[in-house]
């Protein structure tokens, strides 16, 4: 099973401890392309315009500062990084040994600025969106595309993808056609300020169950255990199903 996740706006980091490695995080071979967008990245902070070309707030000068910090930063576990309504759900810390071990195999977190990470890898905390158009990369959803169609679908091998990110995040990787029929979308009908709530809570859930689907209908009778579920088939060949949750 390959669960893909957002990362959260906010972030956290550690005051002490060693800098990051980046050969030691997963996906290798995206080192290049990482390297790419984090040297453009650091140019675009240092410019007095960085709120406007980051898409944020002026009085989120202290989070553009990190972006110039990534090489000296304490390395941080991205499931310590990764905070906020969604992480809350999921609760890594809270789970039992046998389910935080699912979580390091299964969870991939989709990154602007690092393509994607597991959540062991002990990376920096940044400020970037997907939807970001950075000088010399481009748009970073397009920019991703084909780096993370290298190594997203051996992660997910034979398995569910159970995907629960947003659109801009979908927007880097979409499941190939030998795959869509393994792809799922979670969806939270009618709510949305609580929709990054339940996609936690369902994350969790398949972390705790255990199961491993291979289809999608098999995903189906896995939620139900904890949520009232609707499913839809792709409206066509190469799109995702929906799965459509309410918690019980």
């Amino acid at each position: 099973m390959l669960i893909l996740l957002p990362p959260s706006e906010s972030k956290s980091g550690r005051r002490r401890g060693r800098p990051t490695d980046p050969a030691s995080w997963s996906f290798p071979e995206l080192s290049t392309a990482r390297e790419q967008v984090a040297a453009a990245l650091a140019e675009v902070s240092r410019s007095p315009d960085a709120p406007t070309l980051l898409g944020v707030s002026p009085n989120l000068l202290d989070e553009i500062a990190r972006n110039l910090d990534l090489d000296t930063a304490p390395a941080t576990p991205a499931r310590e990084v990764y905070t906020g309504v969604l992480y809350d759900a999921l609760d890594i810390a809270s789970l039992a040994p046998a389910a935080k071990r699912r979580a390091s195999r299964w969870v991939v977190v989709v990154s602007a600025l690092y393509g994607a990470v597991r959540l062991g890898d002990a990376i920096a905390p940044y400020r970037l969106a997907m939807g970001v158009d950075l000088p010399d990369v481009g748009p970073l959803g397009r920019f991703w595309r084909p780096h993370l169609d290298q190594v997203l679908p051996a992660a997910a091998g034979t398995g569910v993808i159970v995907d629960c990110r947003s659109a801009a995040y979908v927007s880097a990787w979409q499941p190939g056609a030998d795959l869509a029929d393994r792809w799922a979308t979670i969806t939270v009908p009618g709510a949305s300020h609580m929709a990054k709530h339940t996609r936690g809570l369902v994350a969790r859930h398949l972390l705790e169950s255990g199961a491993k689907p291979r289809s999608v209908p098999a995903l189906e009778d896995v939620l139900t255990e904890r949520f009232e579920v609707r499913l839809t088939p792709p409206p066509r060949p190469g799109k995702p199903w929906t799965v459509a949750v309410t918690p019980l």
